[in-house]
């Protein structure tokens, strides 16, 4: 069994290589994968997540384990995730990892992947809401996808933007502004939501026409990052299926209120990259990818350990 240090990992994960994975695994392995729905235990400290996933083709076989603190010392000590990867014949561990970057890292690429998809190609400005890893991750593996010409960022206030703004020089090249909210929704072509807000950052109102949004912050039936007139408005992607309608408060709120139907939620990854579902209709299409984590990105990116 090999044990690996989170210096290890960040070491041995090249974001190109987990997006290609990613893409190929939601095309091609989806519909050999068992993705048993994540089981939830409330702790006296917040939420304990139990994800599994098992390629039914007998070639792989993981398991995330994901501590979510509500009032965690500091802001970076929210979530801890530990990842085991089995041989699926025995279940004995392979590889037993933190899976902090792990994590970070394949949410990121799993909306690089949508935004591959569902970004107008000529998409130049990054809007990123968020000043902690999960926005650090997106910034450093968008750039991937699409040739941005600059960043906008949006803390919860303008010292933690700026504060941001200036660390970030470290993770990319391009030029990063401090901006409030209303300015990052207006003026972006892609919006990563990478926080841990439950109610809505900006009026749907203000999305420029053609916009891309990925929303991977909220996780739970009553919180949100986006409005009922950004879903609304917007052409809408999910991970999977179960996971979202059991959990995203971005699409579980406005389908209570009304605002939209089943049937407004047009395709899941896998059905976009395979291109068994056409999603944007025109350069003027407002799309929406909805995350709230999958077991199979996990499995995916702890094979490229191995």
């Amino acid at each position: 069994m090999q044990e690996l240090t989170e210096s290890d990992i960040r070491r041995r994960l090249d974001p190109i290589r987990v997006v290609s994975a990613l893409e190929t695994a939601f095309s091609d392995r989806f519909d050999s994968i068992t993705l048993p729905p994540r089981v939830p235990v409330e702790t006296a400290h917040g939420l304990f997540l139990i994800m599994t996933c098992y390629d039914r083709n007998g070639s792989a076989l993981g398991m995330k384990l994901v501590a979510v603190q509500d009032a965690p010392r500091r802001a970076d000590e929210r979530i801890q995730a530990t990842y085991i990867l089995f041989d699926p014949a025995t279940a004995r561990p392979q590889l037993i990892v933190p899976a902090n970057y792990l994590t970070d890292l394949r949410t990121a690429a799993a909306s690089a992947v949508a935004t591959k998809f569902l970004a107008c190609a000529d998409a130049r400005v990054l809007g990123i809401f968020g000043t902690g890893r999960q926005a650090c991750a997106h910034l450093k593996v968008l750039p991937l996808v699409r040739r941005f010409q600059r960043v906008l960022v949006c803390g919860r206030d303008a010292d933690r933007s700026r504060a941001f703004a200036d660390a970030a020089t470290t993770v990319t090249d391009l030029p990063i502004e401090p901006a409030d909210a209303q300015t990052c929704a207006s003026q972006s072509n892609v919006i990563c939501t990478c926080t841990n807000s439950g109610t809505p950052l900006f009026d749907g109102n203000l999305l420029r026409p053609g916009t891309h949004l990925n929303l991977v912050g909220a996780f739970q039936p009553q919180t949100r990052e986006v409005d009922s007139a950004t879903i609304q408005r917007a052409c809408v992607v999910v991970d999977t299926y179960g996971g979202t309608l059991s959990e995203a408060g971005d699409l579980l709120i406005p389908l209570r209120e009304g605002r939209i139907s089943r049937q407004h939620i047009l395709a899941d990854l896998h059905e976009l990259v395979s291109g068994k579902t056409p999603v944007r209709r025109d350069a003027t299409s407002i799309t929406v990818f909805k995350s709230v984590g999958c077991a199979l990105e996990d499995l995916v990116t702890a094979e490229l350990l191995l």
